[in-house]
């Protein structure tokens, strides 16, 4: 897409209702561009081929004439002569790994990681179409799988080296007897590079080992070093590995999540991609020192967001190309000291791999998800999160001039939300609003209570909502399981364009709590072998600039944490959801319930007997111990600044005998949630507080939009009383609305660039409190046991 379409689109947004921002639905534009729900826009260059799937790494052939491309649950092969893919070689009941895939020196053979615990092999035959050989199997930790993930082959093609994450080693077999070593490096190995005959380089994504009284926690039952204050991972490094001793020499401090890395031509520098830090680190590899470390941005004080994660070389040693995940961008570095940016080439959505061909002239890069999730299937209406469609662009590099213009494209596409600023200045020219979007002003709201649900698209629960844009063949817990979300979105402001940013609880929880995601994270859709870590825990998921109490806690405001990455500790352990309801219902208290952080340090912030997970508590106990909270708090005057809460249970537990069935399940968190509003709006608190409500994913169901839209909610005095918003938002928006009404800055380049949600807004209040609706499903209507069922 051209800047001046782009800027003829932005401008036609200015038009004559001013309180209107973008109302473009998620899924492809009528020029041609793609809007995903991170709030991007993609155009990319180039030709692209689109792969079902997530691809996250690439290899030519040695004669060019083939790119391998290493898919989510396949091995791709296309014909570059005309782009076609020509092959599809399922993994059967495998999956494959975060990185990892190269081939034979003569090009005979290639070989890939799963995720779990095996290098697949395939063959090419005399017609050049690939089969599988038998796989190599590679050594267990003491628990779990080894995880594997990038590899690589000696010169000769008689060894492959290997890195496996969860025994924190890399692994050298030899392809002739198949005999294995493993040599201990640092925590969850990422990829490893042959330098010479006696001399490998090891990425640590989690750095070094932590030592006697240093920070730590366990990620994938391996400690790592973390920052005391929040938590997560804070080290990287680069393992040097002596092949004739079978040792680590030395360990390489770099930035954080250390992942892909490329020598130099002459074999003089090392360059590793830190996608945590937004850094290249650069090593001099006759002395294994840091000499620099080249930042991926262009101007100075880029807030962090860019995730550098895969690099190229070009023949000459002159130019970086650099995979930027969250950019959707490969980012050109002109090499030398200091190193660089000369701009951006747009590309898919979270570029993973990039590859250069021998000339030096065509650029391959694997685009992991591609234009989203839009590879919707034919035997159906609507679209799942899980619908990927991932892509490869075939880039050919652009001249300086040229490179300009796309640099031009990358910024915009990247930031087409700031361009509407300039309508508020009419509209909220006040200093006191309920959301200021100018300096200067300050909000009306005090509080904001952020409440995070489970799993449920739009069309699921509010498509019978006729005002708004739904399709109610996709309506599974409409008006009579779901009273109080209707009565809300009718009395409040029905979000009929509202976007979940992931696709499941593991990267859902980390766009509401960060308002991004790590490559970590984006590359572990293989199962997550090394962690599911929707809960806080594993600190190598999450991102460097921290979570959004973090930053409520760094401007000296208060936080109370109810659910939110916290486990449940339940006395007696084997309670059932009926014994725990009944128990509840009658007040007698003799299931007890405590809630203990996954991350220590959320510990003091913690309502003691309100937890996350397991559905076998109701959210009606939930918000029972909530309310018990806020009457304390009105007795004190101390109502926190920012309330963080999990109320999961329209997560369901499905049809699992002796849990309450879908609809009883999603009726509790109705319920609860109506409780938790009535007793809000009912307080001393109402006037200055400011509720927002969203699933932390969309994956359990359809929606004709797309399968990333989701259930919204924004609930307070002065939220607009009866009306539809169309108004594109996403949780980033969401995230961005918190910072904006408790005056803290954004913790990254993804909510700086979000539009807060103040279309939602008026500045004529309605203090009238909410009613909570009773619920129309009993709340213990349980599912049967299996063998009380008959027929098909």
């Amino acid at each position: 897409m051209s800047l001046a379409i782009t800027l003829i689109l932005l401008s036609g947004c200015y038009g004559k209702n001013k309180n209107v921002l973008y109302s473009q639905q998620v899924g492809p534009q009528p020029d041609g561009s793609i809007l995903v729900p991170s709030n991007q826009l993609l155009d990319p260059v180039g030709l692209q081929v689109y792969l079902p799937g997530r691809p996250v790494d690439l290899v030519l052939t040695p004669d060019e004439n083939f790119l391998l491309v290493k898919n989510q649950a396949d091995l791709d092969l296309i014909r570059l002569s005309d782009r076609t893919v020509m092959q599809t070689l399922p993994l059967g009941q495998s999956e494959a790994s975060f990185t990892g895939i190269c081939t034979s020196p003569d090009g005979n053979r290639v070989y890939l990681t799963d995720a779990t615990d095996r290098i697949f092999v395939a063959e090419f035959d005399r017609n050049k179409f690939l089969q599988w050989k038998d796989p190599l199997f590679l050594p267990y930790p003491p628990e779990g799988y080894p995880a594997p993930g990038g590899l690589c082959l000696n010169d000769k093609g008689d060894k492959i080296y290997v890195t496996l994450t969860r025994n924190n080693s890399l692994a050298i077999i030899n392809l002739t007897d198949k005999s294995l070593i493993e040599i201990p490096v640092g925590v969850a190995p990422y990829t490893a590079l042959c330098a010479s005959q006696t001399k490998a380089y090891v990425t640590n994504w989690g750095g070094r080992h932590p030592v006697q009284g240093e920070s730590s926690y366990k990620s994938s039952g391996t400690p790592v070093v973390v920052d005391p204050k929040t938590g997560i991972v804070n080290n990287g490094t680069v393992s040097v590995v002596d092949l004739a001793l079978n040792v680590q020499t030395k360990t390489i401090e770099v930035g954080l999540h250390p992942s892909d890395m490329v020598l130099s031509p002459d074999r003089e520098r090392l360059y590793v991609a830190c996608a945590n830090s937004d850094i290249i680190s650069v090593i001099n590899t006759a002395t294994d020192e840091p000499i620099e470390n080249i930042s991926v941005h262009m101007e100075e004080n880029v807030l962090f967001g860019s995730s550098p994660n895969d690099l190229a070389i070009s023949p000459d040693g002159k130019f970086l190309y650099v995979a930027n995940g969250t950019d959707n961008a490969v980012c050109v570095i002109q090499t030398g000291t200091p190193g660089k940016v000369l701009g951006y080439i747009p590309t898919g959505w979270y570029p993973g791999s990039v590859i250069l061909d021998k000339t030096g002239k065509i650029l391959y890069v694997a685009n992991i998800k591609g234009i989203g999730s839009r590879n919707q299937r034919t035997d159906r209406t609507g679209y799942n999160s899980y619908d990927y469609l991932g892509s490869v662009s075939i880039i050919a590099l652009p001249g300086r001039h040229e490179l300009q213009k796309m640099t031009e494209t990358v910024n915009l596409n990247n930031s087409w939300a700031e361009k509407l600023k300039e309508q508020y200045k009419s509209s909220y020219s006040k200093k006191k609003v309920p959301v200021p979007v100018l300096p200067g002003q300050s909000s009306i709201f005090k509080h904001v209570v952020y409440i995070i649900k489970e799993n449920r698209t739009y069309d699921q629960v509010f498509s019978d909502l006729a005002q708004g844009n739904g399709d109610t063949s996709l309506l599974e817990f409409g008006r009579e399981v779901t009273p109080n979300h209707h009565l809300l979105a009718e009395t409040f402001v029905l979000l009929d364009n509202f976007y979940c940013s992931g696709v499941l609880s593991a990267d859902g929880h980390q766009w509401t709590d960060e308002a991004y995601v790590t490559d970590y994270l984006e590359k572990s859709f293989d199962g997550f072998p090394r962690s599911y870590p929707y809960d806080g825990d594993d600190p190598l998921a999450y991102a460097s600039s921290g979570f959004i109490w973090d930053n409520v806690l760094n401007h000296g405001l208060t936080f109370r944490d109810y659910g939110e990455f916290v486990r449940a500790i339940i006395d007696p352990d084997n309670a059932t959801f009926k014994e725990i309801y009944q128990d509840f219902e009658a007040g007698t208290n003799n299931i007890k319930i405590q809630a203990k952080a996954n991350l220590d340090q959320l510990t003091p912030y913690l309502c003691p007997t309100f937890i996350g997970f397991p559905n076998e508590v109701p959210d009606v106990y939930r918000a029972a111990e909530f309310i018990k909270e806020l009457k304390d708090f009105e007795k004190n005057d101390e109502f926190p600044n920012f309330i963080i809460m999990l109320l999961p249970n329209d997560h369901t537990s499905g049809t699992r005998p002796g849990m309450p069935t879908p609809r009883a399940a999603v009726a509790d968190n109705d319920l609860a949630l109506g409780q938790i509003v009535e007793a809000i709006s009912g307080s001393k608190f109402w006037k200055e507080t400011c509720i927002l409500v969203t699933e932390d994913d969309p994956q359990d169901g359809l929606d004709h939009v797309d399968g990333h839209r989701t259930v919204g909610l924004v609930i307070s005095p002065y939220t607009k009383r009866g009306e539809v918003v169309s108004t594109y938002y996403s949780q980033i928006n969401m995230v961005r609305t918190i910072e904006d009404i408790l005056g803290i800055p954004p913790m990254n380049q993804l909510d700086l660039s979000a539009e807060s949600m103040a279309d939602c807004f008026t500045d004529k209040p309605d203090f009238s409190p909410y009613k909570a609706v009773k619920n129309n499903i009993p709340l213990d209507e349980l599912n049967p046991e299996l063998i009380s069922l008959t027929g098909d």
